[in-house]
């Protein structure tokens, strides 16, 4: 199948170039850090995409590749090299040494760091000082140095900090035993500096510290989190089965995916991990390109060296590098459709990322519903969302990333936050006003996670504006205005005329649309778009003049509009790792604004719409050991797009799968087992019903001669459920399940569906108002 324009390299095409790179470098051994698809000119491909979905078959861009290279210099430095390589004609086509650069962390040179660090003999003498426990492991975790001014960033320097595991068991929780050590490691694997960390409000860094303080270590139960370590788990959860009998909505050719009227490409790179192209509705343009651009994760503690940590996930660490196999874990139910990824070796092979993102749909609880008051008939549609996720582990923590699709024409973005706390040690009682003391010993400091979402529209076209809305109350007592008892508002709207960033505001309602004013709503007569449902969420509080500001310059604003331009993808920077700053979207702004031929205006345009949020987070006690998952939601709905509720069609729910019906019934058998003039019954079909445990079952032959076994609680003799078994062997399609199994709670919300073999019914006993009379059994679906 030939590759769409929008779909990843192949493992043919990685191959490909890097034979191109190499023999462009004359014999010289280039170390490939990134070979991935440089999606083509925008330009180029919208005109593509019309003719594409004309159904005609229009000659694709060429495919190109951008290949990120290493070369070690006469000085034994390290040279970064970004290229740009024509696979239809095997050419290199652009070549940029970025001297001062550094690419990204890759797992095989952190454990190269890892390594030369414990190796250090300095190291080994430093740790034998702490007089650790003799079954105690020690554990270093690097990480990349975030600029904070106290050293050259032109070379890459790794920061080395230290924990101990004390369990025999590599599961074990060793952030819980966070110890003092720390080190600096250069990118020539050779240990420069090694301090002690403060471990209390008014220390500073030292070169000396005393023993481990045992005081410190904890029960497995308060450290733990993994199940072989912990106690045995609560017993009370019923298993939870997604069954799709007819299989799923959805179809894939491809990285095509369609699923209710949405069609939409699927993409995947190193850095931005899941990507989202050409995302149409009933045909209708929305989406050119959706994605997780950036996320920064600066931590608050002022004492050096922790403002080193300050970690870029994208720019330094790569979603697509960091990709959870989500074959390994519940991570979705149901039927799944699994997509790879694909990646290159440090010798420019292809190295396959299986399973890194998942399709699969989920129930969503009610679309719309109403029941008219008149006649009391209700009218449910349950809502089915499309999910496409991956999830990522960065150090200590995860992170799950999911699009939901909607039957509505939404769509929602979801980030969850889960993971372990980074810690850092402190001395036993002390407090410090910037963390959380979450264990003995064990300090959790308050940081932020800055997500970055980035909306290339094209509503209707590429021709799009942003249109700020604000609901406003009228005033009461000007003459001017008909508003006498005070109640009425009305909204305010400008649109953006040049690149810039927006800030939210919730006391009025501060909307923000992306619309095309090109296009009227013929109901409405207003433009046609779609608006953005932003996540609150406070901006970046490292100070404006602070390194952490001016390396993360997205994060001073919750939206930002830019002209769009095909090199800019990424709002802090194409190179984050050891940045000054100067490089992000406001940067870019400044300098177009400076340039009487920038392009800043952004009515009527093609722009990109940019989103900050995130979560201040401010660790808590219930957070330890193991985070439970913070979820934090953006939307994108449509406002004024369509002629009505685009979710009307969608079928009216009536569960003929899964419906049970409740009834009070009056056969002599149902009386002689209950004791009482009729029993209360839940009707359902056999195969909806999961029987856990030996509940003790008694056998009788009916008054109607057919086989019937009763079962019963073996504890307490409750009766929990019957069922008639054939001649033959087999079980009715028929369990009648007994009022004893069900909470009062919820029998109190139940109401009796029917009456059954009412022609039984004694006659003292009247029939329930309003309810269904049936002479036999009542009927299933």
């Amino acid at each position: 199948m030939t590759a769409h324009p929008f779909d990843p390299l192949t493992p043919r095409e990685i191959s490909k170039s890097a034979d191109i790179v190499r023999a462009h470098f004359h014999g010289q051994s280039p170390v490939f850090r990134v070979i991935t698809l440089k999606e083509p000119p925008k330009q180029e491909m919208i005109p593509f995409l019309e003719k594409e979905h004309l159904g005609q078959s229009p000659t694709p861009p060429p495919r190109t590749a951008h290949v990120q290279v290493i070369l070690r210099t006469d000085k034994g430095t390290n040279e970064l090299i970004e290229l740009l390589v024509d696979l239809q004609h095997d050419t290199v086509v652009k070549k940029e040494h970025l001297p001062g650069k550094n690419s990204y962390i890759d797992p095989e040179y952190m454990r190269a760091v890892e390594t030369a660090c414990m190796a250090d003999q300095r190291i080994q003498d430093e740790i034998k000082k702490l007089q650790l426990p003799a079954n105690a492991s020690v554990i270093v975790e690097p990480w990349a140095y975030a600029t904070d001014g106290m050293n050259d960033m032109t070379q890459r320097i790794t920061m080395c900090w230290f924990y101990m595991r004390l369990l025999d068991n590599l599961d074990a929780h060793y952030y819980a035993y966070p110890l003092d050590l720390c080190a600096e490691v250069s990118e020539q694997l050779k240990v420069t500096k090694i301090y002690y960390l403060p471990s209390s409000p008014d220390e500073r860094i030292t070169d000396h510290a005393g023993p481990f303080d045992r005081r410190k270590i904890q029960s497995t139960a308060a450290s733990e989190y993994h199940p072989s370590l912990r106690p045995p788990p609560r017993n009370t959860t019923k298993p939870y089965q997604v069954v799709q009998p007819d299989g799923p909505s959805f179809t894939t050719k491809g990285n095509l995916i369609s699923w209710e009227k949405w069609t939409l490409r699927v993409g995947f790179n190193y850095r931005e991990g899941l990507t989202l192209h050409d995302i149409r509705y009933d045909g209708r343009s929305l989406f050119y390109r959706l994605s997780l651009s950036e996320m920064f994760v600066p931590y608050g503690d002022p004492r050096a060296p922790y403002p080193r940590k300050a970690a870029f996930d994208l720019g330094n660490d790569g979603a697509g590098i960091n990709a959870n196999n989500l074959r390994l874990g519940c991570d979705c139910l149901g039927v799944i459709k699994y997509f790879d990824g694909w990646h290159n070796t440090a010798s420019g092979e292809p190295m396959r990322l299986p399973n890194v993102v998942c399709c699969h749909e989920q129930d969503d609880g009610i679309l719309w519903k109403h029941t008219n008051i008149r006649t009391q008939n209700p009218v449910v549609t349950r809502a089915r969302i499309l999910v496409l996720q991956t999830i990522i582990t960065v150090s200590n923590y995860e992170y799950i990333f999911a699009f939901h699709f909607g039957q509505d024409a939404s769509i929602h973005y979801e980030v969850r936050a889960t993971g372990i706390l980074s810690t850092c040690p402190i001395k036993l009682g002390d407090t410090v006003p910037y963390g959380t003391v979450v264990a003995p010993g064990v300090l959790a400091p308050y940081h932020q996670h800055l997500f970055c979402l980035r909306i290339d529209p094209a509503i209707d076209g590429v021709a799009n504006s942003l249109q700020i809305e604000e609901s406003h109350a009228m005033p009461i007592r000007d003459p001017a205005v008909h508003n006498p008892f005070g109640v009425g508002y009305t909204t305010r709207s400008t649109i953006a005329t040049t690149e810039g960033g927006h800030d939210l505001d919730f006391t009025t309602n501060r909307t923000f649309k992306i619309i095309n004013e090109n296009h009227l709503n013929p109901v409405t007569g207003s433009p046609v778009g779609f608006k953005l449902l932003p996540y609150y969420s406070q901006m970046l509080l490292a100070h404006a003049d602070s390194l952490h500001a001016r390396r993360s310059e997205y994060a001073a604003h919750a939206v930002w509009v830019t002209r769009y331009d095909d090199e800019e993808m990424f709002p802090a920077g194409r190179h984050t790792m050891q940045s000054s700053g100067g490089e992000g979207i406001q940067s870019a702004i400044a300098r177009r604004a400076n340039d009487p031929a920038g392009l800043s205006a952004v009515r009527n345009e093609d722009i990109v719409v940019w989103h900050t949020f995130g979560s201040t987070h401010n660790p808590r006690i219930e957070d330890w050991p193991v985070m439970p998952s913070e979820k934090m939601v953006v939307g994108l709905k449509p406002v004024n797009f369509f002629t009505g509720n685009p979710g009307l069609d969608v079928a009216v729910s009536v569960q003929e799968r899964n419906r049970s019906v409740l009834g009070l019934c009056h056969c002599r058998d149902c009386r002689k087992f209950t004791g009482a003039a009729y029993s209360f019954a839940y009707v359902a079909k056999t195969a909806d019903v999961t029987v856990s445990g030996s509940p003790k079952a008694v056998a009788k032959t009916s008054d109607s001669g057919k086989d019937i076994r009763n079962y019963f609680c073996p504890d307490c003799g409750t009766p929990m459920f019957g069922r008639k078994v054939m001649p033959d062997g087999k079980v009715d399609e028929i369990t009648i399940l007994r009022a004893g199994i069900f909470d009062d709670e919820v029998l109190n919300e139940w109401k009796p569906e029917g009456e059954l073999f009412t022609d039984r019914r004694l006659e003292w006993v009247n029939p329930l108002e309003g309810v269904e009379q049936y002479e036999g059994m009542l009927p299933l679906p």
